[in-house]
């Protein structure tokens, strides 16, 4: 009879382990989904989704205007990587890597790229308490901060 207590003792700690480290994943995935949002007069939607190592990437999915004054298709112009400068603006990927931080509970662990300036900032995200999702970005002490608001799971 102990030797059964003791194993149902230890099966318990361990699903009870289980469990938390689920939840704690449970907790990362909130991020996960279709946001849209606003940055210096670009309108756009970038969905969110878990990548195979467990972190997360940001893309661009949409964009109000995907085409510029002369009506060419607007490109990733001022990327630093010569070799992404020709795609497309709805396909923008924004950042990649991005790992839930259970301590802080946010995210973070990766740089976030602004298109707009060619520029990659240091990232943190975290919910707001209205429910809209706070990206900021930080270069040298300097930050910007846009809220993004979720559309779909």
């Amino acid at each position: 009879m102990k030797k059964f207590l003791t194993t149902l003792a230890i099966t318990m700690f361990a699903f009870t382990g289980i469990m938390a480290q689920n939840a704690l994943n449970n907790a990362g995935d909130n991020i996960i989904g279709i946001y849209q949002s606003s940055q210096s007069g670009d309108n756009f939607k970038a969905k969110i989704v878990k990548l195979e190592d467990g972190t997360y990437q940001g893309q661009v999915i949409w964009m109000e205007k995907t085409t510029d004054a002369n009506g060419n298709k607007r490109l990733d112009a001022k990327n630093p990587d010569k070799e992404l400068r020709n795609v497309p603006c709805d396909q923008i990927v924004l950042f990649s890597g991005l790992k839930y931080n259970e301590k802080k509970q946010r995210w973070d662990g990766t740089k976030i790229y602004d298109p707009q300036r060619g520029v990659r900032a240091k990232m943190t995200a975290e919910f707001a308490e209205d429910g809209s999702l706070k990206i900021k970005g930080s270069v040298l002490g300097i930050s910007e901060t846009v809220n993004w608001e979720k559309v779909k799971e």
